[in-house]
C-alpha cells in the first residue's frame, strides 16, 4: 500500500514541480523582460500588484501543496523500500523544497514585500526597483532550474520504481 501511495504522491508532486517551473521561467524570461521595459514607476506599480494578486488558493495549493507532498515524499521513502527509484525521488523533493520553498521565503518574499514599501515616484523607490529587478529575477532563475530538476529528478524515480501492482 505504501508503494502506491509514494507512486501517486510522487507523480503528483512531479505535475506540481512542472507547474511551478513553468510559472518561474515565464517570470524570469518574459515577465520580469516586460516589467523592466516599461517607465520605472509603471513596472515597479505593476510587480506590486502581481505580487498582490498571485496569492490566490489556487496558487497557494500549488506552491505549498506541492511542498508538503514534497515533505511526505521524503517520510515515505525513509520508511519504505522504493528500490533504485528512492533517491530519485529525494533528489526531486529536496530540488523543490529547497529551490522552491526556501529560496522563496528567504530571498523573493522579503524582496517582494521591500518593493510594496517603496514607493514607485520616488527617486529611492525607482533606485530600488533597478536592485530589484536584477537580484528577484537571479533567485527566480535559480528557482526555476531548481523545480525543473526537480520535475527531472522524480520522473526518473517515477521509471526507476514503476507502477506498484
Amino acid at each position: 500500500m505504501h508503494h502506491v501511495l509514494l507512486f501517486i504522491l510522487s507523480g503528483v508532486a512531479a505535475v506540481g514541480c512542472g507547474l511551478m517551473a513553468g510559472l518561474f521561467f515565464a517570470f524570469s524570461h518574459f515577465i520580469m523582460q516586460a516589467l523592466a521595459s516599461r517607465p520605472a514607476a509603471e513596472g515597479m506599480a505593476a510587480m506590486q500588484a502581481i505580487n498582490v494578486k498571485i496569492l490566490t488558493p489556487w496558487f497557494l495549493l500549488l506552491f505549498l501543496g506541492t511542498s508538503a507532498l514534497c515533505a511526505t515524499i521524503l517520510i515515505l521513502v525513509m520508511t519504505t523500500s522504493p528500490g533504485s527509484g528512492g533517491p530519485w525521488l529525494v533528489r526531486g523533493a529536496v530540488c523543490y523544497l529547497v529551490g522552491s520553498l526556501v529560496i522563496t521565503m528567504a530571498y523573493n518574499v522579503p524582496l517582494n514585500n521591500r518593493l510594496a514599501a517603496a514607493d514607485p515616484n520616488s527617486r529611492t523607490g525607482q533606485e530600488f526597483w533597478q536592485y530589484y529587478l536584477r537580484v528577484w529575477t537571479m533567485w527566480n532563475h535559480l528557482r526555476s532550474l531548481s523545480t525543473a530538476a526537480g520535475l527531472v529528478a522524480f520522473i526518473v524515480g517515477l521509471c526507476k520504481i514503476g507502477y506498484p501492482s
